[in-house]
């Protein structure tokens, strides 16, 4: 597969992911002022695991737009997305952290999620670094949309299965 038709397709996804979460708020039986904390979390999660891939997908596109496509591309998609990622990472931990006890308890086996869930984050971090310093390809800056689409769904799926 073309780079411009994965960047497509996965921006489709994020887009249509993004939309999941307008029908989980429309679904719940209360506003999202009165969710618990950790529900909250979990939407801010899955909007952000959305429209950070959609904007990385829309600005690989424009730069492949551009007639030749510059040699650094891959290299700047990396950089950006580790100038995007590494923050959303931090602000999660801070986030989660935020939480009461209670409802992490609440919330099942969220040690068993969150923290498999954010190594691999981290991994895909460091892939991104060694793409932007040595590899400069695409398939290593996609792992990063994949894996955020990939957590996005998990947290649609976890407010869906996990609705009080």
């Amino acid at each position: 597969m073309e780079p411009v038709e994965a960047l497509s397709t996965a921006a489709q996804l994020a887009l249509a992911l993004a939309g999941f979460a307008g029908v989980v708020v429309v679904f719940r039986s209360s506003a999202v002022h009165e969710w618990a904390p950790m529900d909250k979390l979990r939407l801010r999660l899955l909007l952000s695991n959305s429209v950070f891939p959609l904007a990385l997908c829309l600005l690989a596109m424009w730069l492949l737009s551009v007639k030749p496509p510059p040699e650094w591309i891959w290299r700047g998609c990396s950089g950006l997305s580790v100038a995007f990622f590494f923050p959303f990472g931090v602000f999660t931990a801070k986030a989660m952290r935020a939480v009461p006890r209670d409802d992490l308890r609440m919330g099942g086996s969220f040690k068993l999620v969150f923290y498999p869930v954010g190594m691999l984050g981290a991994a895909v971090i460091v892939l991104q670094i060694y793409n932007l310093i040595v590899l400069n390809v695409f398939w290593a800056f996609f792992a990063l949309i994949v894996f955020q689409l990939l957590a996005g769904t998990f947290q649609f799926v976890r407010l869906i299965i996990l609705a009080s």
